[in-house]
Order: structure tokens, then sequence, then C-alpha cells
């Protein structure tokens, strides 16, 4: 009987939930072979997840948003749906969707409260299905593991879930993230069209992610005549369009250099050709990018808020996410001092080596353990 482990978010390519999910999923195919299978939501464009196609795999096809409707239902109404993984002996929810069953056991690792936290950075529809479907979630898994101590605080605090019920256990950043060789480093310079020193962020585009601040902070060193090229990394969220607007207004769009979503195996190389790494999140659950930028021996500066200290330890240079000019300031620091970026390299590839996915699916697997004896 597997343990099914929902890679939902993973095939279809659903940002840092989906890197989540496929990196843990490996670490424990890897580490516990022949004990897993594979369940997802087939609808609309999937990505097969390479070198895990023996596994054994459970599917339903249906919209995201019915889908989401329907597992949500089916908790209130106590509705069953074992018959979709019939020969589960454990279930484990990697996002924030916890399928309801009578007889199997589940885990449910939730990521962040952010809608709750920040319910100005979410779309409505999306704040009100989770504000109602989280808590409802959290009390019927039968464990929960949170990937940071800042999530755990958040749960117990705002839930009230026992704190024996949940699990910290961190993401770490994949294998592959380390540092690039000059050759590679060349290549992704040359096919992006990066400048030779800049300034990198990478994640969604999105309010919570503080991006126009990040704006008035290079405006500003801009006008003390330090001029910083910004290069962004990532897909558009949602509520982006203040950050465009403020990009217009401060006329800063020949330094800001929009890649998108940029391949996973072309990242190492991107974040090592960074001179640093910015994070200016006003939350974050965990900041899986502190610790790929660390990995690939960028430095990294960043808020001094949730998780992300947890990461960055003394490795990392923070600020006030809120505070434009401890912003600027911490930028300039380490943009000037080469000296300092060495320092803070070194450290940070140590600090990055204390997470590893080996670790996180032991962790992992110590929670299904405990449920299943």
């Amino acid at each position: 009987m597997p343990i099914y482990v929902d890679v939902s978010a993973a095939v279809h390519r659903r940002a840092g939930l989906g890197r989540y999910a496929e990196s843990l999923v490996r670490a424990l195919v890897e580490r516990f072979p022949e004990r897993f299978g594979l369940f997802y939501n087939r609808s609309g464009t999937c990505y097969p997840l390479m070198g895990l196609d023996t596994l054994p795999v459970r599917t339903v096809s249906a919209g995201y948003k019915p889908w989401r409707m329907a597992v949500y239902l089916g908790q209130q109404l106590h509705i069953g749906f074992d018959s979709l993984i019939p020969d589960a002996q454990l279930f484990h929810a990697t996002e924030h969707l916890l399928l309801p069953f009578r007889r199997i056991p589940t885990v449910l690792t939730v990521h962040d409260l952010i809608f709750r936290l920040f319910p100005e950075h979410h779309k409505a529809l999306n704040y009100h299905y989770l504000n109602r479907a989280l808590p409802l979630y959290c009390q019927r898994a039968a464990a929960i593991i949170a990937i940071s101590e800042s999530t755990r605080r958040d749960l117990v605090e705002h839930y009230r879930i026992d704190p024996n019920k949940i699990a910290v256990v961190h993401e770490a950043a994949a294998p592959h993230f380390q540092r690039a060789a000059a050759s590679q480093v060349d290549a992704v310079r040359a096919r992006y069209g990066l400048p030779e020193q800049f300034v990198l962020h990478v994640g969604t585009l999105e309010p919570r992610k503080n991006l126009v601040r990040l704006l008035e902070a290079l405006a500003r060193l801009r006008e003390g005549g330090l001029a910083l090229p910004l290069v962004l990394v990532g897909a558009k969220g949602w509520l982006y369009e203040g950050f465009f607007r403020r990009l217009d207004e401060l006329r800063l769009g020949p330094a800001v250099t929009l890649l998108g979503w940029v391949p996973d195996a072309d990242l190492p190389a991107v974040y090592s050709a960074a001179t640093l790494c910015v994070m200016p999140s006003v939350y974050e659950g965990f900041g899986l990018p502190v610790l790929e930028a660390m990995a690939c021996g960028t430095p990294v500066v960043c808020s001094r808020t949730a998780s992300l200290p947890e990461l960055g330890g003394d490795a990392a240079l923070y600020f006030d996410p809120h505070d434009m000019e401890e912003l600027a300031s911490q930028l300039e620091h380490v943009w000037e001092s080469e000296s300092l970026r060495r320092r803070m390299s070194a450290a940070g590839v140590l600090q990055s080596s204390r997470f590893s996915w080996t670790r996180t699916a032991e962790q992992t697997m110590a929670v299904y353990e405990r449920l299943l004896h």
C-alpha cells in the first residue's frame, strides 16, 4: 500500500508550491524507494515528473476551481474520497487542499497564512476560500507539517492548533543549486542579456514581495549617483498593476530587466551571475530563493520578518521591509564592498548546507511513521 503524495502543483508548475512538492517526492523516493505513489489533478496542461514514471499514479480530472470547491464541500459534508486512492496507506496534501477521507490518515503541509495576515495582498475570491477552508483542513488533518517555525507560530496563534500536532520541516535548495562555472555564467548572461553586475530578485510578481518599495530604494540610490541594475525572475502573479505603474512613474524602465519565468536548469547560473540577491518581502512562509542564492555563493540582503532570519542566519544582511531608506542603505553597503560580498558568499554557502532535501525527507517520513504506528 503506497503513501500517496499530492504533486498537482508540481505537474502544473505552480511556482514555489510546485517546487516543494516535486523536490519532496524525489527526495522521499530516493531515500525510501517502493513506498510512494503520486496523486494529481490532471486537468489542463500537465508536465510529467521525469524519472518518476514507475511509481503508482492516481489522478482526477477537474478544473482547478471546481476541484477546490468539491474538496471543501466534501470536508464540510463528511463525504469520503477514498475511492480515488483505494490502495493508499496515507495521503500527504502538499498544498492547502486536503482531500476528505474516512479511513486514510492524512498529513497537510501548511506553507503560510499570508491570506490571513495580509488579506489586501490576495484576490478576494482566493481570500474567502482559504479563510473558510484552511482552518477546516487543519482541523481534519491527522498531522500538520509547517515549513518554518514562523508558520508554526502563526498556526498556533491564529488557529489555536495544538503545537504537538505540528512538525516543523524546513525545505532546502535543490542539489543542482551551486556556484556555476564561468562558462555557464557567460552563457546565461548572453542568453538573457544580463548586465555585468546586477541586483537579482527571484519570485512571483505580487504585492507581498514588496517590489514597489524595492523600486523606490533603487530610485533613491540613483538620485545619489549609484545606478544598480535590477533583474527580476518570476512570472506575473496577481495584483501586480501597482508595480508597473510605479516603474513608469520612477522612470526606471531601462534599469529593470524582467525575465519572467526562467527554466530551473538556468537558475543556478543566473544566481551566480548576480552581484547580490535581494528579498524585500513583507512576509514569506519560507523564502526558498534565500537558500538558492546562498548555495550559489551569491550574497543575500533580505527582510528581517517571518521565516527569512531562520534561513539566512548570520550569513545575510537584513532590513525592515517597510523602511525604504534602510533597504537602500543595505543594498549600497553590499554593492560597494567586494570584501563584504566575499565574506557573505562563503558564509552563505555554509548556511545553505545546513538545509537538505535528504533531511527534509527523513523528517517527513518520521511524521508519516508516527501516524502509521
